[in-house]
């Protein structure tokens, strides 16, 4: 599709009809169309993953096509499964939390256990939760009341969508699609980033089922088509992610005349506008007693949550905080070093990589350089932290930071640096062994509550969140147009959970076999989304095949294959 402003203009004109044809459509027949993208989703996958390996320069036969597989039809076919079944409930007049466990968290929060919610969940994640929280005062009978967001009143049309599509994971674009369509009933104008134009193709064919119906067009251009868009008197509502600067060019215009407006929060585009940005994401990590193998395995942890795409995401972890006291700082800081310099090679496909990574350096002149080339960068305990915790690099740069104190004050004193300090609430990240979470107690739980970040990751990297459908993808709640920092609402949620504020995913700390040896419930080997998992890309086929038609037949290939990474 060519993307000048006439075709913007006849786009919009269909989905102003399609809006119409939008709200006719029963429940029953949305349920169906989702079924009919998850198995297209599947269908074309191989095409998919060649597109995306394409844009990033990835060989055929590299592991590290296993993010491309499991971030983008394997996060799209969960999406829309998880989705279709959402609204099966709401058939049958149901609540879409129907059947989902509650639970409690400190503040006198409810808490949804969003997963696991079936054996495949528990035996392909074994070990891994995740619990929406509920904001202060909401309740778990306010909550199966108001689950369902607009598809409690599938008839009440909001209008037409505009949604600019993110360059960096492929499954963003559709996936803020069919948030648009499901939780707010507004029909989508899906406007690519340049950087996903090959993806193009595959796209049309994935959404074909909404694009038939006329409630999905797909556009490409580059910013000034953008503007065009979402300024369009014909859009009632934009939802847009990207970085703040993004955010605020486009709400209020750039320059001086921009930061104007900005101060003065008068918008030149005063419509709705949700969005995700990203920030800066801290990994915490709690100080405790670990052996020569926990510190490798975390090591590989951080630098997976830096390295996974080669930065390239807004969830990418930009500093680790650490405790200067702990017996076992050197150590740990030795190990991400070696991890970072070892993790495979990549191109810098995103624009403007090289320039920001060379923004770090120049900030921080006594960094390491680090991996083939030396292109990543890692700064370890600088004496001005300013620039590392209020800059977005977006590329494969890594600081360390270290908080002086007692190790009994070090919780308090990380969660008062990373909510003060650090610009951005997306997600964050920590690190601490069982035996040290247990000695905490309810202080434990205390600590997380008092972590403003959308999402929360124990053990885990907050991307796993992401790749979980039925949690909710989002800031914290409470920023302004005119402060917006990691964005204004949530994406996912595919329960249509109403009134949200966090997603808390916990995970084992150490894989299997040693995970039972240390007494956790938990038989996950090495996550395949680790940049040094060598069956990546064949664990993550399995799973996008898995994906679209569940059988327990084939369970034992993606088990063999998950234990060989």
């Amino acid at each position: 599709m060519t993307s000048d402003a006439a075709a913007v203009d006849r786009a919009l004109a269909d989905l102003v009809e399609g809006a119409q044809t939008w709200a006719a459509t029963p429940l029953s027949r949305r349920r169906q169309l989702l079924e009919q993208v998850r198995a297209l989703t599947v269908e074309h996958a191989s095409e998919w993953i060649c597109a995306a390996a394409g844009i990033k320069g990835l060989p055929a036969d590299s592991p590290l096509l296993g993010e491309e597989w499991l971030s983008g039809p394997y996060a799209v076919a969960l999406n829309t499964a998880a989705l279709a079944n959402s609204l099966a409930k709401l058939e049958a007049g149901d609540s879409p939390l129907q059947g989902v466990e509650f639970g409690s968290a400190p503040g006198g929060r409810t808490a949804v256990e969003v997963f696991p919610l079936d054996a495949f969940d528990r035996l392909l994640l074994s070990g891994f939760s995740a619990q929406v929280w509920l904001q202060p005062g909401v309740g778990r009978e306010q909550a199966l009341r108001e689950a369902g967001l607009a598809q409690r009143d599938p008839s009440h049309s909001n209008g037409v969508g505009a949604v600019l599509g993110a360059g960096n994971i492929f499954s963003i674009a559709p996936l803020d699609t069919l948030y648009e369509l499901f939780a707010h009933n507004r029909v989508v104008a899906l406007k690519l980033n340049p950087v996903t134009d090959p993806l193009l193709g595959v796209w049309t064919k994935v959404l074909q089922p909404f694009i038939s119906l006329g409630v999905v067009r797909i556009l490409t251009g580059g910013a000034e088509t953008g503007q065009y868009l979402v300024s369009h008197s014909l859009v009632d509502h934009v939802h847009m992610t990207g970085s703040a600067l993004t955010h605020d060019a486009i709400v209020y215009g750039t320059g001086a005349e921009g930061a104007r407006r900005k101060a003065a929060d008068e918008p030149i585009l005063d419509k709705p506008v949700t969005s995700e940005l990203g920030g800066v994401s801290p990994t915490v990590v709690l100080p405790g007693q670990w052996n020569k193998a926990d510190i490798r395995f975390q090591a590989q942890h951080v630098a997976t949550q830096r390295l996974h795409n080669n930065g390239y995401n807004c969830i990418a972890a930009q500093v680790v905080v650490l405790n200067s006291r702990w017996a076992q700082r050197e150590e740990f800081i030795d190990a991400v070093r070696a991890a970072v310099d070892a993790a495979p090679a990549r191109q810098a496909y995103y624009p403007g990589s090289d320039d920001r990574v060379a923004a770090a350096r120049a900030s921080y002149p006594q960094a390491q350089h680090l991996g083939q080339g030396g292109g990543r960068v890692l700064v370890v305990n600088p004496p001005d932290r300013t620039a590392l915790l209020q800059t977005e690099y977006f590329g494969p740069v890594l600081g360390i930071i270290e908080l002086d104190c007692a190790e009994e004050d070090f919780a308090a004193e990380a969660s008062r640096v990373v909510n003060e300090e650090f610009i951005g609430t997306l997600g964050i990240n920590v690190l601490a062994a069982p035996s040290t979470i247990k000695a905490m107690g309810a202080g434990f739980d205390e600590f997380i509550a008092g972590l403003h970040y959308g999402t929360v990751a124990v053990n885990a990297w907050t991307g796993v969140g992401y790749l979980t459908a039925t949690a909710t993808w989002g800031a914290f709640p409470g920023h302004t147009r005119n402060d917006v920092q990691s964005g204004i609402g949530v994406v996912h949620n595919a329960l249509l959970i109403d009134n949200t504020e966090r997603t808390v995913v916990r995970g084992p700390f150490r894989p299997a076999p040693r995970s039972v040896a240390g007494g956790e419930m938990s038989i996950s080997p090495k996550p395949p989304w680790f940049v040094n998992n060598r069956t990546g890309s064949t664990t993550g086929r399995l799973l996008v095949a898995f994906a679209g038609n569940r059988s327990w037949l084939k369970i034992p290939a993606i088990v063999a294959s998950a234990l060989r990474g």
